[in-house]
């Protein structure tokens, strides 16, 4: 990021690289695969440019990428009218090929999870997302949110208890 600040075009491509997957995923989560992912992608990335002396060296860069994500995204939801309980995003089986009776439950599981966390409140459901997919810290999520740490961790304690009770039966026990 200190390479990008600077004005080495060649960081901005290595960043462009490594972050693009992760925010047109949590875009594709949030709003649905696509082109409006796409958009949103691509307009975090025009506010990162924009925002890049901003940036406080020795920070992650990745917490401070999604933080501008979140509002990229909270700000679509705005102009679309649209509340973040309207939203839901269908993925496909994570592993084609596999026997047909296993596929079908492997789908199974998988829409069961996406219903759970679709179930949950929005607050919830994002921090599941940052912290799960993303694999942000409840301090980053915090920052990216606005909320502090322990806000940030009661709300996924809450959402993870809420999808333990849910889909509790999917998981296997072990002695």
């Amino acid at each position: 990021m200190a390479a990008y600040v600077a004005g080495d075009a060649r960081a901005f491509e290595r960043l462009f690289r490594a972050l693009a997957p992760s925010l047109r995923a949590f875009f594709a989560r949030s709003v649905g695969p696509g082109a409006v992912a796409d958009d949103l992608a691509q307009t975090t990335f025009l506010k990162v440019h924009r925002a890049r002396a901003a940036f406080r060296a020795g920070e992650r860069v990745r917490p401070w990428v999604f933080t501008i994500a979140a509002r990229v995204r909270s700000d679509w939801l705005r102009a679309q009218g649209r509340t973040e309980d309207e939203l839901d995003a269908d993925a496909p089986d994570p592993e084609p090929g596999r026997d047909p009776s296993q596929a079908a439950l492997g789908r199974e599981r998988a829409e069961r999870v996406r219903e759970a966390l679709a179930g949950l409140p929005e607050p919830q459901r994002v921090v599941v997302h940052l912290h799960r997919f993303e694999d942000l810290s409840f301090a980053e999520i915090g920052r990216a949110l606005g909320i502090s740490e322990g806000a940030a961790r009661i709300r996924a304690f809450r959402a993870y208890d809420r999808l333990r009770a849910l889909l509790g039966d999917l998981v296997e026990e072990r002695p």
